[in-house]
């Protein structure tokens, strides 16, 4: 495809004549899609449920030194659900705590409670205004949660390579900055990897605020899509390195393992986080739900278990990655107009089109009936000054269903783009 950059302006109004004619065809087709959010598709969950299903047969309730997972207590988790996510955290079993299902409920609690009992020090709200580091494009839901709390948002850029760590040097001086979100692995939503270097630089941070916390969601932690997936460094263990490891706290959950409803979140960090949070717990329930604990290590009794059955979960999101891909790939590839980054895993690839473009194409799939993230929920407050960024989640929709979505992004990015060459 030619690069519509090098068209001349009768080329390019030719091109858009094209282009508007395939969108009205497939405007035509009625369509109703959903790209919007990360889910698993129910296809998916039904293979999950054939291994959930064997967990209520046989069960043992009881812990070998007898207590009763039936009953109240353990507000910390079961040891046999800790020493599970201990492997998947490659941290020892007293660094882990196992909760309710969602690990941003969890990021919530540990937030809130900074917020009015503090972390080991004076409560956040009476320190002044609380700042939080996010790198964007980034997880909307984390900026959701620092805005709910009052916190400042602050934005820096995702690179290649993870957070820009000059930038994040620079506003850790700040003690008024007392923590930062990131998703190292396969980050929602551009879906890169922190490199080595990144970990080893935020692990070794010494912000002002001695109270910083690093919130580490490690949401896709197994989801490797593509051959043996990204490899990522343990920011914990090189934290200890360095006497930081109070400033680390990682997160994470079987949502998209198992059940995005009815999942395993944990949570990993030092001595001294965790005996602080575990003593406000103890305030707040008496016992997560240790029947569902158990019936996840009933489904994975180790991290071998795990990437066994991870193997099955990427069979059904590859072939939808692979078809966005492809049709980017023939549509949008070798052509200014738009770029992306293939992803080993997670759940999403992110689209990067003409700047000031991106609402415009998520107003077209609208109106042919498909329905985008919007566009600019990736940044801070929802703002993407640039308008270029689109995050697309390909894993709930049938495959028939992403042939169909795949082409109408691609038929609406080239719709926009051609609008903006002629109009200048």
């Amino acid at each position: 495809m030619k690069d519509y950059a090098l068209l001349s302006a009768n080329e390019l109004k030719q091109e858009f004549a094209v282009v508007k004619e395939e969108y009205e065809q497939l405007k035509n087709l009625g369509l109703k899609l959903d790209m919007s959010r990360g889910k698993p598709a129910p296809e998916q969950l039904d293979a999950i449920y054939e291994f959930y299903k064997e967990t209520e047969k046989d069960i043992v309730f009881k812990a070998e030194n007898g207590t009763d997972y039936r009953n109240y207590g353990i507000f910390d988790g079961i040891d046999e659900a800790k020493e599970l996510f201990a492997e998947m955290f490659e941290v020892n079993k007293e660094n882990v705590i196992v909760g309710g299902n969602s690990s941003l409920n969890m990021m919530f609690d540990i937030l809130a409670q900074a917020m009015i009992k503090g972390m080991g020090g004076e409560p956040w709200c009476k320190q002044g205004k609380v700042k939080f580091i996010c790198p964007a494009p980034g997880y909307d839901r984390h900026f959701a949660v620092s805005q709910y709390l009052g916190f400042e948002l602050l934005q820096v850029d995702m690179t290649e390579n993870g957070p820009d760590m000059e930038a994040v040097y620079e506003l850790v001086k700040d003690p008024l900055v007392k923590g930062m979100w990131c998703v190292p692995k396969y980050s929602n939503p551009l879906g890169i990897t922190c490199s080595d270097e990144t970990v080893k630089k935020i692990a070794q941070m010494k912000p002002a605020a001695k109270d910083f916390l690093v919130m580490w969601d490690n949401a896709y932690i197994v989801h490797d899509v593509y051959g043996e997936g990204d490899k990522l460094l343990n920011l914990y263990k090189e934290a200890e390195k360095y006497g930081n490891e109070d400033n680390i706290l990682i997160f994470t959950s079987t949502s998209k393992i198992s059940f995005p409803g009815a999942g395993v979140a944990a949570m990993a960090g030092s001595k001294k986080n965790l005996d602080l949070i575990s003593e406000r717990i103890k305030f707040q329930t008496i016992g997560p739900d240790k029947m569902n604990q158990l019936r996840h290590i009933k489904m994975f009794k180790n991290m071998d278990e795990v990437k066994q059955y991870m193997k099955v979960h990427a069979e059904f999101i590859r072939p939808k990655f692979d078809v966005v891909l492809k049709e980017m790939d023939e549509k949008l590839g070798g052509n200014s107009i738009a770029s992306w980054h293939k992803p080993n895993g997670g759940y999403f690839i992110y689209l990067k089109v003409m700047d000031g473009c991106a609402k415009r194409v998520a107003e077209l799939c609208k109106e042919a009936g498909m329905v985008l993230t919007n566009a600019g929920a990736t940044h801070p407050y929802g703002i993407d000054k640039t308008d270029s960024g689109l995050r697309i989640a390909p894993t709930y929709p049938s495959l028939e269903e992403i042939k169909k979505a795949s082409a109408l992004l691609c038929t609406a990015v080239k719709y926009v783009s051609c609008e903006k060459l002629l109009s200048k």
